[in-house]
């Protein structure tokens, strides 16, 4: 995903932080996910309507990550997140095969 439209969680998805880690509540589906703090913070950032750029950039000065690997690792998040149903909105790209 190049560009800075991101998906957004969807409202019926609850959240909280709890010790270092985020909790995610799908109320849909009663279905409960952990974020590890990478994770954490990605999701802050994407919950508060944050651009991709704003957000790599955040997390490029908060943790040890080379620019190509973190937007990688945006891109799967973002995926898992949408394959679960807990962000809608743009799409992120489908995994390369």
């Amino acid at each position: 995903m190049g560009g800075d439209l991101l998906p957004r969680p969807v409202p019926d998805v609850v959240y909280r932080e709890l010790e270092g880690e985020m909790v995610l509540v799908h109320l849909g589906t009663n279905r409960i996910y952990s974020l590890n703090e990478t994770g954490a913070k990605f999701w802050e950032r994407l919950a508060a309507g944050d651009e991709r750029a704003e957000i790599e950039r955040l997390l490029l000065a908060e943790f040890k990550v080379e620019p190509a690997e973190l937007r990688q690792e945006i891109d799967s998040m973002l995926q898992a997140l949408a394959e679960e149903g807990l962000v809608a909105g743009d799409s992120p790209p489908a995994p390369a095969s």
